[in-house]
């Protein structure tokens, strides 16, 4: 495989071409009368996104037997390990080392050792298994069609592919159906890839051709009626919750307030404006010479905002090396800042995401990224054939700036904005990775899709004991010690009593009374337990906070303070069905980032086996709701009575390798403190 990576592209000539510095008008129009759509097709679930959530619903629906569609804005299955060039695994060690995942998460960690001879071919020290994104596609792609072959099911693949309207009962409780565009260069057009998805997600989502795409409208439809449930299942599996925004569901977007469930809130109030930041990651390849670096001519705008951050990771190898998804040949042992790695050599392939470098913050209402309902509104996109996206063009375009501004600085630059002068040296033996047949298949070298780290979050139907919808919140997962002075301090008293009652376990209703003080409660050591659990995962709450000015590269722009209180350990946790069943819409699931999830909990739920697993759920509450003639509120409708359908889906997700609980983590038992 040595030498099959090599670039097609130089970021000299990426700028020279003026790929990246300006954004590139399309001659489409936006939100036109859709023409008649080219052609019908006809699923039993509809799945809105090829990430892994998405690739592992349409992998249980496969083999469940199920006529599954799947589409996918770019033309990689994968999301965070393809598309989004995220390719190293985000797993906690003592998961990992039982193996306790989805049985297909499994599947694909074999079959990435079985295609390099070895899980960790990029010998990288932030993970176990760091890859090439190009392979990742590759496997899932295999993967599917096997599972396909196995269970007798149907993959109707759609790549380059966005959903643009749905077709939504009079009463609002079923989408009928939904309209497609998917886009194609026309002959003489640019490849596929070649443009960044700045300059692209426009004309993806108009309906009529342009000088860059020819478009193929479909409409997606249910396969068969059953009895008065609904006739198929959409599953928004999107990056950013495409579809709950579309269908216009209750959902969360950043902060959440202040609250007894919340107690490490950086704010009293909801903000949408502030959620996590999110990447465009880039490989760049160790070489034996020094290279020439050309400075893009936006580089000064961003280069206030670089660092290595802190202290101990202020070695450049360090940050090579931390997701190096490529090492023909291993180096020697090196040792900094308390961390062991192997050195950098010539031919590694290093894959970058670096939260002060190109990670983009944006944190107000002028620049941030996932648009509110508010601004959905004012843009016009929740009228009838309006929906763009969601998302601020001009936010992806300096998100890739900063990229390529990121690189630069990395090989080139002699500033670090946290620590300082005459701490950042020159490393001009590199190169910016490019070309369709680089690790990110892209003549610009970038992902093709930014590696998203929140988006839209459903706010569940109304639950026992949560009257104004079912979410899971920082308390039902956080390790935190509670017992802070910033909380007695911080909270107002009703508050803080709420939150050790929530706390207490079997001394919640003494604790309300005011019978025992707040302080003396004894603390559950374990995350909640739920009883509707259909899923698993296990990761710490991991923060990359927004930044408090526009824009985030501003010199000495800070995070917003007290975002960072909220990061920490966690306990293992559950997948809750009430956290993937939104309000109003009977025949719409949701997996991946978009459950309900608050934004702390969130900060731990959406790295790869949750996406996994959440989307294992997905496929299989869609298929046992058709086989049974079932909607999925009606298996938790009752709760905390007892369900038998909801027993019986648990019994088949768990013989069918997919756990909803961790060995060992009962009520019963306490201490989970060995779960790290």
């Amino acid at each position: 495989m040595k030498g099959r990576h090599k670039v097609a592209f130089s970021l000299t000539s990426l700028i020279s071409l003026n790929l990246i510095s300006s954004l590139v008008a399309f001659d489409g129009a936006i939100a036109t009368v859709p023409r008649t759509p080219d052609k019908s097709v006809n699923c039993e679930i509809l799945v809105v996104g090829g990430g892994l959530s998405g690739v592992a619903t349409a992998y249980e629906g496969l083999l469940a037997g199920r006529t599954v569609c799947l589409t996918e804005i770019t033309d990689w299955l994968g999301g965070q390990i393809s598309s989004q060039g995220t390719s190293a695994l985000d797993e906690r060690p003592t998961q990992r080392a039982l193996k306790f995942y989805s049985r297909g998460y499994l599947e694909l960690r074999n079959r990435i050792g079985r295609k390099y001879g070895e899980l960790n071919p990029g010998d990288c020290w932030v993970s176990d298994s760091c890859f090439l994104p190009r392979d990742a596609h590759a496997i899932l792609a295999q993967m599917l069609k096997d599972a396909e072959k196995q269970g007798k099911g149907k993959l109707q693949w759609f790549p380059n592919t966005v959903i643009k309207d749905l077709e939504i009962a009079a009463d609002g409780k079923i989408i009928n159906g939904a309209i497609a565009i998917q886009h194609q260069p026309p002959k003489g057009a640019p490849p596929l890839n070649t443009f960044t998805l700045s300059q692209s997600i426009e004309d993806s989502y108009s309906y009529e051709n342009s000088s860059r795409f020819t478009k193929t409208i479909v409409r997606f439809l249910p396969k068969a009626d059953k009895g008065d449930a609904p006739k198929w299942y959409v599953v928004d599996a999107s990056e950013t919750g495409e579809i709950i925004a579309l269908a216009d569901v209750p959902y969360r977007l950043g902060i959440d307030a202040r609250s007894y469930l919340e107690p490490s809130a950086s704010s009293a109030n909801n903000d949408p404006y502030c959620p996590q930041g999110f990447t465009y990651t880039f490989a760049m390849e160790a070489t034996k010479e020094p290279q020439p670096q050309t400075m893009p001519p936006f580089y000064l705008q961003y280069a206030p905002y670089f660092s290595y951050e802190l202290k101990r990771l202020a070695n450049f190898d360090l940050v090579f090396t931390y997701r190096r998804i490529w090492s023909p040949n291993k180096g020697k042992p090196v040792k900094f800042g308390g961390l062991s790695f192997t050195a950098a050599t010539p031919g590694d392939i290093s894959m970058q995401n670096w939260t002060w470098g190109n990670d983009y913050r944006p944190g107000t209402a002028k620049d941030n990224l996932v648009y509110s309902r508010q601004q959905l509104q004012g843009t016009g996109q929740l009228k009838p054939g309006g929906w763009m996206g969601g998302l601020r063009t001009e936010t992806l375009r300096n998100a890739e700036e900063n990229a390529l501004s990121f690189y630069y600085w990395l090989v080139a630059g002699t500033t670090d904005s946290q620590l300082g002068e005459g701490v950042k040296q020159q490393q001009t033996n590199n190169r910016f990775v490019s070309g369709l047949n680089s690790p990110m298949g892209t003549v610009h070298g970038l992902s093709k899709y930014p590696y998203m780290r929140e988006g839209r979050r459903i706010i569940g139907r109304p639950s026992w004991g949560q009257p104004g919808g079912f979410g899971i919140w920082e308390i039902d997962i956080s390790r935190r010690d509670y017992n802070d002075q910033y909380y007695s301090q911080t909270l107002p008293a009703d508050m803080y009593r709420r939150l050790r009652a929530a706390l207490a376990g079997l001394e919640a209703v003494s604790v309300i009374e005011g019978k025992v003080s707040p302080e003396k409660a004894m603390r559950r050591t374990r995350s909640t337990i739920f009883p509707d659990a259909v899923g698993i995962g296990h990761y710490a709450i991991d923060f990359h906070p927004c930044m408090v000015n526009s824009p985030p590269e501003a010199p000495g722009n800070i995070e917003r303070p007290g975002e960072r209180r909220g990061a920490g350990l966690a306990y293992p946790f559950q997948i809750a069905l009430r956290a993937m069943i939104p309000q109003k819409i009977d025949n719409l699931l949701v997996g991946g980032k978009s459950i309900a999830t608050s934004h702390i909990a969130a900060a731990a739920y959406r790295v790869h086996s949750f996406e996994w697993s959440s989307g294992a759920a997905a496929g299989t509450v869609a298929s046992f709701a058709i086989k049974n003639a079932i909607a999925p509120y009606q298996l938790v409708d009752d709760l905390p009575k007892q369900e038998p359908q909801l027993e019986a889906l648990k019994r088949l997700l768990q013989q069918n390798g997919n756990p909803t609980a961790f060995p060992d983590t009962s009520i019963f038992n306490e201490n989970w403190d060995n779960w790290r």
